[in-house]
């Protein structure tokens, strides 16, 4: 995949700054209104009269969604740009929420699901738009900090919605709020400084062409990646001025379609199957550690409900102040990602066993402490490791791409942890030691590849 790249640079001192900020609130907002449906989906389908098995094809309606169209869509936001992508996964996704809190009956639920399964990919928009406005070096201390804002969001989400859900037609309440804050996403990202941008392109015969394609393209805020070479009539341009507003979303549907189609086969023909199946890998290993976690802990330590959900709480909090971690530990090793992703993995590794085999309590405490960095810090590593092999040009389809693989994750995590918990408690994170060594030991191999690859292009 073509790696040329154009830098964005405002004309404003702050005018990126402040979009990074605002996108920050933007992931904040985003997973404080979710986070505040997702622990009572549940109770409210089957408050609806539906059966443990129809509430489970129901709630896993939305991971087969997601499954399939988080490529599509990531793909889709590098064709028309970001402003356009975002906004139309917000809107959608404030209508489908919005249809949640109107839901009396089954069928009603799933249609309402259907909408967010297939267009909430707001914070992979997000990660693609910043990926697009920072350098590669900045890249990482960027994410960390999204992240960070994203998890804080998480963590006090459930404490609203359990609160409305205290008082009468409280599902209904807590669906309508978080409508309404998609709406006010929807207002923030319409708003933010989208025409103060230059882009800055290197003046060569050979990339002159692509620069001028990337601008096109970075007019609402994405990056193209161009195959063409500039025709020798064509002038050479240092720096074009560009309105991110203007571009490309009233291009004919069937050439939008086809663009979405190029980059989603250049994707799946290039060879990245190495970096997807580590992260395939591990987040299933990470799944595995939670998915019993509550009644292993009862079973094991017979720790109340109430003290596991502080440990889960405490747990929580750590991924979130952990995203801040990223940048100055990316920076003690150097910007080198491939060592980087290769030890956290290990780490985690070594955490999963240690939980595992945990004699106490206190032991599991601190393996949590420490999980906590160390898979906040993976997933960094592995999103910003799959920018560099495919190119920021197209970071919206292998952000995409990304999800669609933590995906199948999501739907084996369950099926394994229920077969290997008819053997022990200890059956899942143990299976999850495997699935880390696995990535381990793939990392182990093809990193010395992917060092070869980079000295090459240097």
């Amino acid at each position: 995949m073509n790696k040329k790249k154009c830098s964005s640079l405002f004309l404003k001192p702050g005018g990126r700054t402040r979009i990074i900020q605002c996108i920050y609130v933007v992931g904040f907002m985003d997973l404080f209104g979710v986070s505040m449906i997702i622990p009572l989906l549940s109770h409210h389908v089957k408050s609806l009269g539906a059966s443990p098995t129809v509430a489970g094809v129901v709630g896993s309606t939305y991971g087969i969604l997601q499954l399939f169209s988080s490529t599509i869509v990531g793909s889709w936001s590098d064709v028309v740009g970001r402003r356009y992508s975002l906004l139309t996964c917000l809107l959608l996704s404030a209508f489908g929420y919005g249809l949640l809190g109107m839901s009396t009956s089954i069928a009603l639920f799933v249609l309402a699901r259907i909408p967010v399964g297939l267009f909430k990919h707001s914070l992979s928009i997000c990660r693609a738009l910043l990926s697009d406005l920072v350098s590669e070096s900045e890249r990482p201390l960027v994410m960390g900090h999204f992240n960070a804002a994203s998890s804080v969001g998480f963590i006090l989400g459930p404490v609203v919605g359990g609160y409305l859900t205290e008082h009468d037609g409280g599902f209904y309440t807590s669906a309508f709020t978080c409508a309404a804050i998609f709406v006010l996403n929807a207002g923030l990202v319409l708003m933010l400084p989208w025409n103060d941008t230059v882009i800055n392109c290197n003046s060569t015969n050979d990339s002159a062409k692509a620069c001028i394609d990337c601008s096109k393209s970075t007019q609402n805020g994405s990056h193209a990646n161009s195959l063409y070479q500039k025709p020798p009539s064509e002038p050479e341009e240092t720096h074009r001025a560009v309105e991110w507003g203007q571009v490309s979303l009233l291009q004919p549907v069937w050439r939008q379609l086809s663009s979405v189609g190029c980059r989603i086969h250049m994707v799946a023909s290039s060879d990245m199957w190495d970096l997807f199946l580590v992260r395939l890998l591990m987040a299933i290993a990470i799944m595995l550690y939670y998915s019993n976690f509550s009644l292993a802990m009862e079973e094991r330590f017979s720790l109340k409900p109430k003290m596991t959900g502080y440990l889960i709480s405490y747990s929580s909090l750590l991924g979130a102040v952990s995203g801040f971690l990223v940048g100055p530990v990316t920076k003690l090793y150097g910007n080198n990602m491939h060592a980087l992703l290769l030890h956290s993995t290990m780490l985690t590794c070594t955490l999963i066993f240690l939980y595992a085999t945990a004699p106490s309590v206190w032991q599991v405490l601190l393996t949590s402490t420490f999980f906590a960095i160390s898979t906040s810090i993976g997933r960094t590593c592995i999103t910003d490791l799959e920018l560099q092999r495919g190119g920021v040009q197209s970071s919206g389809t292998l952000i995409g791409a990304g999800q669609s693989v933590t995906a199948v994750g999501r739907v084996l995590a369950p099926l394994l942890s229920g077969l290997t918990q008819e053997a022990s408690p200890c059956g899942p994170p143990s299976l999850g030691v495997a699935l880390a060594l696995a990535a381990v030991g793939l990392l182990l191999i093809r990193i010395p590849t992917w060092n070869g690859r980079r000295t090459k292009q240097e």
